[in-house]
């Protein structure tokens, strides 16, 4: 097996990097239902990442990278080295019978769908409705407050941990981790579940990142014995 790359879990805390180190992220259930940010359909545990896999800000990897497990560590990343600064051209203003053909009040903070673009309203003044359309993050400097709790090192663990990102959970699932493969038994879920072969790709990609290896094998189970 080649070099692979570290999995570890942490639990965070996003702010914006203003006066009022407003949260807007977090892993912590308490922290998100006081910053009034709770999500009910959202799993409140430490997330799993791949370092290196360049999935979050450069900046951020790399404090990861680097951090001492348990320990809590503090990065501050400038705008530039985020999501950059904000595009004027993507706040746009629409007429306001636009949003009441839809049955939409629209309110300053309201997300919107708008020909397959998600927005935030801006302002709602004299007939008109501006929305802007960048990255909810552009535009600020952020602040992450976060702890690596563990560096997952079992084969099988690494593999859970994969799925657990990509669909949610592992439950079902079944994993032979090879020199030179990693076969994945798929749950019944995968069946019927039409989001699975989108997440299928992804998960490829991380599992080879994860351990070194170029093949990997997807095995579908039909028994006549299993309740459907």
């Amino acid at each position: 097996m080649a070099d692979s790359k570290r999995l570890v879990r942490f639990n965070y805390k996003a702010y914006f990097a203003d006066a009022e180190e407003r949260l807007y992220d977090t892993t912590d259930m308490e922290a998100a239902k006081e910053a009034g940010i709770y999500n009910e359909k959202y799993r409140y545990e430490p997330m799993a990442y791949v370092i290196g896999s360049k999935n979050i800000f450069p900046a951020l990897d790399e404090a990861i990278a680097a951090a001492e497990v348990g320990k809590e560590v503090e990065i501050t990343i400038p705008c530039e080295n985020a999501a950059g600064p904000k595009n004027p051209k993507l706040i746009e203003t629409y007429p306001l019978k636009d949003f009441t053909k839809q049955e939409i009040n629209p309110y300053p903070g309201l997300p919107v769908n708008l020909g397959n673009r998600t927005g935030i309203v801006l302002s709602v003044g004299a007939g008109r409705v501006k929305v802007d359309f960048n990255n909810q993050l552009a535009g600020h400097d952020l602040m992450y407050r976060f702890t690596v709790i563990e560096e997952v090192t079992d084969a099988v663990a690494k593999a859970k941990a994969v799925l657990e990102m990509n669909v949610g959970n592992a439950d079902g699932f079944e994993f032979d981790i090879q020199d030179d493969k990693v076969v994945v038994t798929e749950s019944e879920m995968c069946k019927f579940n039409q989001n699975w072969m989108i997440a299928k790709y992804k998960i490829v990609t991380e599992l080879r990142d994860i351990f070194g290896v170029g093949r990997i094998d997807f095995v579908q189970v039909w028994d006549a014995n299993q309740k459907i």
